[in-house]
């Protein structure tokens, strides 16, 4: 596959979402989510995204993370390869979303992160969304100290404006690699900052897509011109879509979420896909 650049460290340009492996009300049984993850560094996937607070309810945080360290310390000696990124910065109240960006409340988190991940520190730590309660220069701090203290090696931030990468950039300095936006043929409202990341050497993650778990089955007919691309090339119109998202920029690496084997695996073939500059147009057109 493929490959791209995530600060220092080379990955491949399509990523594993693991977050349906462990949010959906139908998720797959732990042997068969372990299963996807086999298939996604099968087919050369060498980045993984997860969170601390990707589960059902509060009762279960942290199954991602777990259920991700569990594949890959049962994969082989290939693991070797993958960069787990995970986040924190979210809470969870039984089954209700929060936020905690307090310098405490990270350093928790990312220590309870890394002893369910494993090894000596996280590849990449991400701060999962902006604490309205809590000063952004306060969580950039945090993630600061997280690098100063060897508990993480890299880190990036999520669902940020300009105006916060600019301030991550200033105060976290070389160890702030990473934007991780929502961004897909439905939802372009991240461009700015995509050009922006582009601009400055950051990685651009773009999280949902084909638009979000409940939109991703009604991809086709939600975006026709990708559905048309798709038919002219006889592969899915996820697969182009992911193609697009790659076009955008050399600093983009989508991370598709997937419950099924089959999924990841025509996912990672997108990296190989070529768009024609006609093709392009056309989609990024809408």
């Amino acid at each position: 596959m493929k490959k791209r650049r995530i600060g220092d460290v080379t990955v491949s340009a399509i990523g594993l979402g693991a977050m349906p492996l462990s949010t959906k009300s139908d998720r797959p049984s732990r042997e068969d989510a372990v299963g996807v993850v086999h298939a996604a560094l099968d087919a050369g996937v060498t980045l993984i995204d997860t969170a601390d607070a990707y589960a059902r309810d509060e009762s279960e945080f942290g199954h991602n993370e777990t259920l991700v360290a569990e594949a890959l310390a049962s994969y082989g000696p290939g693991a070797a390869d993958v960069l787990v990124a995970t986040k924190g910065g979210h809470t969870r109240q039984g089954t209700d979303w929060g936020l905690d960006g307090s310098s405490a409340y990270l350093r928790r988190a990312a220590e309870d992160s890394l002893r369910r991940l494993g090894g000596d520190a996280i590849g990449l730590y991400q701060y999962h969304r902006p604490d309205p309660e809590t000063p952004w220069e306060e969580s950039m701090g945090a993630l600061r100290a997280l690098v100063d203290h060897g508990l993480v090696r890299m880190v990036g931030v999520s669902n940020a404006d300009i105006a916060q990468i600019d301030v991550a950039r200033s105060v976290i300095g070389d160890a702030f690699v990473s934007v991780q936006n929502q961004f897909s043929p439905g939802w372009r409202f991240s461009a700015d900052e995509l050009e922006h990341c582009a601009t400055h050497g950051l990685a651009f993650i773009p999280w949902s897509p084909f638009g979000g778990v409940s939109a991703a089955g009604s991809l086709d007919s939600a975006a026709p011109a990708f559905a048309e691309v798709a038919d002219e090339l006889g592969v899915s119109v996820y697969r182009v879509a992911l193609a697009w998202h790659l076009a955008q920029a050399d600093v983009v690496l989508p991370i598709p979420g997937a419950s099924r084997a089959a999924s990841i695996q025509d996912s990672a073939a997108a990296a190989d896909l070529t768009l024609t500059s006609d093709q392009l147009a056309r989609l990024n057109a809408g």
